[in-house]
């Protein structure tokens, strides 16, 4: 009976065990927020707000973006270095786009990933989650 019940117990583990694990891949995201465009001097001050919820720490990565302008024609690509983001934390990350008018800025998506270093390949994209605080769309 205890042999029974030591097997049973075992396989429950496991199955616990696994359930978390899959849990815990579910919940592994890369949240990046378009928080706020700024007029200045050079052009458009862009703040993002990046929070790491990934299963390891991002050493370094850059974000290949697409900004469509006022006639829903992409304007420019560029690639941004958000540099480190720490597993758990949240980082404010500014960039000042010179030449482009925040004003004429309608839409921006996330193309690709180009440096992640840190993650397995593709988790960086896989993980993505992208949200706006402001009226403009940020799509990943």
């Amino acid at each position: 009976m205890t042999g029974r019940f030591a097997a049973v117990a075992a396989g429950m583990v496991m199955a616990v065990s696994s359930m978390c694990q899959a849990q815990d891949a579910a919940t592994a995201k890369l949240d990046v927020e378009l928080n706020a465009l700024a007029p200045s001097q050079k052009g458009c001050m862009m703040t993002f707000v990046a929070e790491n919820s990934l299963q390891t720490p991002i050493n370094k990565i850059s974000f290949e973006l697409a900004f469509f302008n006022d006639k829903n024609a992409v304007d420019r690509i560029t690639v941004l270095d958000f540099r480190d983001l720490p597993q758990g934390k949240k980082r404010v990350r500014q960039f000042d786009m010179p030449n482009v008018k925040c004003e004429t800025v309608t839409r921006i998506i996330i193309n690709d990933t180009p440096v992640c270093d840190g993650p397995a390949a593709g988790e960086c994209m896989k993980g993505l989650v992208t949200r706006s605080q402001i009226s403009v769309p940020f799509e990943g």
